[in-house]
């Protein structure tokens, strides 16, 4: 069943060759096309495109579907192109011609793409609950350990002083930052394209408020070539979001590699969270954080990836647009996963307690010598230079204490509980509404609670 077949049985290699693994992703989604049909169903029946006798009609066979779905029960069938066809055959042969009108008044590009973004929106909110958990737990290390003192490194280098608290709360509040990007990507995202047919509207009396107000849209997405046009814009920007998360976790796993190495040995796990070697029995690989790595960075190529597929499309919908789809709900269900598996390591995550013991880190204590020295008096560089003798020397520097570190920000004044304040602010806008909470607010609206 094609949607647009007029009488021509078209050649199936010819589908199955543009169809891609669209049936696979639609799935995925088809709880958001149940209930985007739900609100478009009762949005006909207030204009009166249909009866209220045919939308009680559709909304409980609708219902009936989503029920479905949710058993895992609803397949696409063969022969039939995608989800939204699949609903359509279920609903015509449960109610004849009424279920024929559940497509007046929208194209399959706005049923699509209101899809899309009510999933997106889905898959925006669960990431940010995924990633308030981790930064709760990374704030937590950060408070445990804080009084533990490590080396911080520059150009790989042993540097300054810094402490496991700064380390783990200096990737919480880069989660902080990751959420701004997501909320952003979410608030372009949650406008409504309901409506805007193919991407020039309709004669027909819709009110496309009405389904922004049931879906809870923020705003309608006002002109309806840009529904397709902003195909794409979207992705663009809800990839740059998981990029930019991306990135964070890739570093904290790069870091986790080299403090695992038999040269750092900062931290270590259990043995159950660890592999080995077939042949060198001594091997604790780090194989989670080096997978983790190479997903997160595949990751950050897909601002680049999706630039390169959109980047010279005309104005109007394009076949390669669906594309799109399988690559950012790739990208969501790698970073979910990844946010999953490192909260389980970090509550196993073992940290040493006599890093600072070790004579070949004495040297980072240099420059806090030079500050003593400025802060009796000499000029800061005649003080620099002064210390630089004493390093080419090899005296040993005296140790300093966490006390020492009074300013917003060091190792002696973390600011975890400010930056939990900005964490706890930028979750707001996160509301993780489901498919199933929306569907029954759109039943209630019309007395058919469930």
């Amino acid at each position: 069943m094609k949607l647009w077949a007029k009488g021509t049985d078209p050649e199936p290699k010819i589908i199955d060759y543009t169809a891609g693994n669209d049936s696979f992703t639609d799935l995925a989604f088809a709880k958001w096309d149940i209930v985007g049909s739900m609100a478009h169903v009762t949005m006909l029946g207030k204009q009166g495109l249909i009866s209220t006798d045919e939308k009680v009609d559709l909304l409980k066979k609708l219902a009936t579907l989503l029920d479905k779905d949710a058993k895992g029960k609803l397949r696409i069938e063969d022969g039939i192109e995608d989800i939204h066809s699949q609903i359509e055959k279920e609903l015509v042969a449960l109610l004849g011609d009424t279920g024929k009108k559940i497509h007046t008044g929208r194209s399959r590009n706005d049923q699509v793409l209101v899809d899309i973004r009510l999933y997106s929106r889905e898959l925006i909110d669960s990431t940010a609950c995924l990633v308030g958990i981790l930064f709760g737990k990374l704030q937590q290390l950060s408070e445990k350990h804080k009084n533990l003192l490590i080396p911080g490194y520059t150009h790989m280098q042993p540097a300054m002083v810094s402490s496991f608290g700064m380390w783990f709360g200096s990737y919480a509040e880069a989660l902080t930052d990751d959420l701004l990007t997501l909320s952003s990507a979410r608030a372009m995202n949650n406008r409504n394209p309901l409506g805007t047919a193919a991407g020039y509207g309709s004669t027909l009396p819709i009110d496309r408020k009405i389904t922004t107000e049931l879906l809870e849209f923020d705003d309608l997405l006002y002109n309806s070539a840009y529904a397709s046009l902003s195909r794409g814009k979207i992705e663009m920007s809800i990839a740059s979001a998981l990029a930019s998360l991306a990135q964070t976790l890739g570093r904290f796993a790069m870091d986790s590699c080299l403090f695992m190495s038999a040269e750092y040995r900062f931290i270590n796990f259990p043995d159950e969270y660890i592999t080995g070697s077939s042949i060198m029995p001594q091997k604790r690989n780090p194989d989670v954080f080096e997978i983790m790595r190479g997903k997160m960075n595949v990751i950050q190529t897909l601002p680049g990836q999706i630039a390169m597929l959109v980047s010279n499309l005309p104005s109007g919908y394009n076949r390669e647009l669906q594309l799109l789809k399988q690559m950012i709900f790739n990208a969501f269900n790698d970073i979910q996963e990844t946010v999953s598996i490192l909260n389980i390591m970090l509550d196993n995550i073992i940290v040493r307690d006599d890093i600072m013991d070790s004579a070949l880190y004495n040297p980072i204590f240099s420059t806090e010598e030079a500050n003593r020295l400025a802060k009796a008096g000499m000029p800061f560089r005649d003080a620099y230079k002064e210390v630089a003798n004493m390093v080419k020397m090899g005296k040993p520097f005296r140790k300093t204490s966490l006390d020492e570190y009074s300013h917003d920000g060091s190792i002696g004044n973390l600011c975890n509980a400010k930056i939990a304040t900005l964490f706890k602010e930028r979750m707001s806008g996160f509301k993780g509404r489901t498919a199933y909470e929306i569907a029954e607010k759109i039943l209630s609206v019309n007395s058919l609670a469930q």
